[in-house]
């Protein structure tokens, strides 16, 4: 349930309660009204509730009526005292006794408390026969309501009969009713705020003590964990959005102990590969020093060897800070309309003559008519085909190596093939080899170098201009890499001198 929700479930919960109290308090009045009607044999309305002497009246009023009767009929009952103990218990559930005088003494007490006091406060004889129409209270210690009856005996003494009720007893009534009703509205409302706090505590409290074990354990570097939540308020979707946070926060950690061991291995790799040529180059040069090349046959070879591998360093060089602008996505570009036919032709020149130098094979195959145009920057298509050869040149491993490049019209396209005679690539690798730092045999790649981000380096500029790289090989035969480019058309997107950083 939604936080909102709940706030709004429990406001009305609140408006409820007084409803469900005065609920309460007409059932306590119900009951109390009961109690009065059964005890003083009275109707209870809220008039005569208001008014106590009205309802000690009224509860004695029957009784006090039969008395009348009699002491009309016959007074001389009235020493009847089994009579007198009829009417006595009678009067005793109503909280109330019997008092009978006679000549001013005290002939019979329904109460078993002690009445002296009580005795002397009561009204004098008035006269025979009359009754009082209406209740007289005597206070102080008694607290009592008397109704009187006087009577004429047929001795000639004359008596008066009481009928005494008890204003505690209805005091004590009241207080009940009031106990009662307050023992009832704090009930109802603990157990609401109870209930409330509960609902509302457990609703917040559990999913922000999960967050708050999240939020240590992230503190600690520890992913691998889950926030289950079930519910759908606005916690629980912070929860989620929490946890959708961790995961990635935890795919990012991977990357980036991945990046970091990939960077460690760039760094050995890229040791080796600049170790290499400068060792062979300091070799050819203490010979130069030393007069090892006394003819200028060696001192030629010795010369051009130096050359070779300084181009292989400044080659490594480029690359690595062609990788520094891949990883920032600001790679320059200069786009332009090429033909593609005269391109080629220049780019086998340059190659055959380096692959001449290293005692390379090279052939060439362009079917590529004259004319047509391929939108691409020239420089870096460039850098394309030397990393895809140099990487070729770099895990030959026979003899007589072998560098064939291939020009043709595919349709749409300009489809690029270079294949070499190399040892080749198993196919469970071709699908990775053009992945950042991928090299499919650690341990020949450790001792030929190799940085492991040449060819991501290749595929990244043929998808930049919009075409696709893919490789196939043959163990022990060799690898063909395959790239195509879209010709241009009138219809290209991409038009004449655009520029990309």
């Amino acid at each position: 349930m939604k936080l909102r929700t709940r706030l709004v479930v429990a406001f009305l919960i609140i408006m409820m309660v007084p409803f469900l109290m005065f609920g309460i308090i007409m059932l306590s009045f119900t009951r109390y009204r009961g109690a009065l009607e059964n005890n003083y044999g009275v109707t209870v309305t809220m008039d005569s509730i208001t008014d106590s002497v009205k309802i000690i009246s009224n509860s004695t009023q029957e009784i006090f009526a039969d008395l009348q009767e009699q002491a009309d009929e016959d007074t001389e009952v009235f020493l009847d005292e089994d009579y007198l103990e009829q009417v006595n218990s009678e009067l005793l559930e109503r909280y109330s006794f019997l008092l009978v005088r006679v000549d001013e003494k005290l002939y019979y007490n329904g109460s078993e408390n002690d009445v002296s006091d009580l005795f002397e406060s009561l009204p004098v004889f008035h006269e025979a026969g009359s009754a009082s129409e209406a209740s007289a209270y005597i206070g102080e210690d008694s607290q009592a309501f008397v109704r009187q009856l006087d009577v004429e005996f047929e001795d000639g003494s004359v008596g008066s009969v009481f009928i005494i009720s008890s204003v505690r007893q209805i005091v004590s009534q009241t207080r009940k009713l009031f106990r009662d009703l307050l023992i009832a509205v704090a009930v109802i409302l603990i157990c609401t705020t109870l209930v409330m706090v509960i609902w509302i505590y457990t609703g917040v409290n559990v999913p922000l003590k999960k967050l708050s074990e999240a939020t240590h354990r992230i503190k600690e570097k520890d992913f691998d964990f889950e926030i289950e939540v079930k519910g759908h308020d606005e916690i629980s979707m912070l929860c989620r959005d929490f946890d959708d946070m961790r995961r990635q926060l935890k795919m990012q950690e991977e990357e980036k102990e991945s990046f970091d061991r990939q960077s460690k291995e760039l760094i050995s790799n890229i040791s080796h590969d600049l170790k290499t040529p400068i060792t062979a180059v300091k070799g050819y040069v203490e010979g130069i020093m030393d007069g090892v090349a006394d003819t200028p046959e060696k001192m030629d070879r010795y010369i051009r060897t130096i050359y070779i591998k300084a181009n292989d360093m400044d080659r490594l060089i480029n690359e690595l800070t062609f990788y520094s602008k891949i990883d920032t996505n600001r790679i320059p570009y200069n786009f332009n309309k090429i033909d593609a036919a005269e391109y080629f032709d220049d780019c086998a020149e340059e190659v055959g003559l380096e692959m001449h130098e290293r005692e390379i094979r090279f052939s060439y195959i362009n079917n590529v008519e004259i004319g047509t145009l391929v939108i691409a920057d020239a420089e870096q298509l460039k850098r394309v085909i030397n990393n895809i050869i140099g990487n070729s040149i770099k895990y030959m491993d026979k003899p007589k190596k072998e560098v064939q490049l291939r020009v043709f019209d595919a349709g749409d396209y300009v489809q690029v093939e270079i294949e070499d005679n190399g040892k080749g690539i198993e196919n469970k690798d071709l699908v990775n080899i053009f992945d950042r730092f991928y090299r499919t045999d650690m341990s020949r790649n450790s001792s030929q170098g190799g940085s492991g981000i040449g060819l991501s380096i290749v595929r990244k500029i043929i998808e930049d201009h919009g075409g696709r790289i893919w490789a196939t090989s043959r163990i022990g035969k060799g690898t063909t890499m395959h790239f195509v480019i879209r010709k241009y058309t009138l219809n290209s997107s991409t038009g004449a001198n655009q520029s990309k950083a």
